[in-house]
């Protein structure tokens, strides 16, 4: 780092970001990070050769006032996003930094992906609806008894499948909304299990499958709210008789381990491959979209799942392997007394 000031390489450490000083088209320092990002021999390479960014270079040549906040993409990664930020040195050279963006387009990129999906799961019904009662009314008195009923059926059916989708969506927005505010209720699992249960009865009944509950006794009670813990238990139980295979059993387990209460929810079915178990939790994300929508899946059981948890402060963890099933794990803290 000969040329620059006796400091400047201190400092230089100092910082968390990447940040390389340029003198007339050189790269003179270059800290830690930026080492690791653009290669661990950039001092006293050319700048154009150190950040291969075309848009960057033609800034940074016009001067730090429109280098900055200069975007790049490819850094580090295809996926990596950095904002670049130019400051002039009291010597004359120019300080570079880089700030990672990643995360934050991430972010945006999921909350496109989202409205995307959202759109797309309420257009399909919503087509439908629109095609079946434009026939309703344009052919009124040319349709028959029994077709309109089928009809009027599918109206119904997609009807509610599009307030299922709404719901799910005002719901898991309000999850969120919550997310900084841990529950401290202390709430009784075991009463809520049983209520859960109750519940997906005639659902276990239409697919014929039996419901196994296994509660530890003298189970402590959880810091919870008590509806969305309720909700979290509908949706793996329903999900668990959705994708089980029909005749199999759901078994809903609960015990202490530590200072948290472990509940699992397992089914016997056609499983998830490990390719797609990192994902299942984000909102829309099917194995099996066509099988989903067919079940009457809205896409958002598990993301919904997820943010409860994360509320609660616990963890969630699937287990599964293909064609013999899958258990969702949760542990949630016990309440403090």
């Amino acid at each position: 780092m000969t040329g620059l000031a006796p400091d400047t390489p201190a400092l230089l450490e100092g910082l968390k970001e990447a940040a390389v000083v340029v003198d007339d088209g050189l790269v003179t320092g270059a800290n830690a990070a930026a080492r690791h990002l653009l290669g661990g021999s950039i001092a006293g390479a050319l700048l154009e050769e150190v950040i291969t960014h075309p848009a960057a270079i033609e800034a940074l040549e016009r001067g730090t006032a429109a280098a900055e906040g200069v975007e790049l993409t490819g850094l580090g990664g295809s996926r990596r996003h950095w904002m670049m930020r130019a400051a002039e040195l009291a010597d004359g050279s120019t300080l570079i930094r880089f700030l990672d963006r990643s995360e934050a387009r991430a972010a945006e990129q999921m909350r496109v992906d989202f409205v995307a999906n959202a759109s797309h799961e309420l257009r399909t019904p919503l087509a439908t609806l629109i095609g079946y009662t434009e026939t309703l009314r344009e052919q009124d008195g040319e349709i028959d008894r029994d077709t309109r009923h089928r009809f009027l059926s599918v109206v119904h059916d997609e009807a509610r499948r599009m307030q299922r989708v709404v719901e799910d969506l005002i719901s898991l927005s309000r999850i969120e909304a919550e997310k900084f505010t841990a529950p401290t209720d202390a709430v009784a699992l075991a009463p809520l299990i049983d209520q859960a249960i109750a519940s997906a009865r005639r659902m276990a009944d239409e697919r014929d499958s039996t419901l196994c509950c296994d509660v530890a006794d003298g189970l402590p009670p959880i810091a919870a709210d008590r509806l969305q813990l309720l909700q979290l238990l509908d949706n793996l139980i329903t999900n668990a008789l959705r994708y089980g295979e029909p005749g199999t059993p759901v078994t809903v387990s609960a015990h202490r381990e530590g200072p948290m209460v472990h509940l699992s929810v397992a089914d016997k079915g056609e499983g998830i491959g490990p390719e797609h178990i990192a994902r299942v939790t984000e909102r829309f994300y099917r194995v099996d979209a066509s099988r989903s929508r067919a079940l009457s899946g809205t896409g958002l059981g598990l993301a919904i799942v997820k943010h409860i948890v994360e509320r609660h402060r616990g963890r969630l963890t699937i287990d599964s392997t293909v064609n013999v099933g899958t258990t969702i794990h949760v542990l949630l803290p016990v309440a403090v007394s």
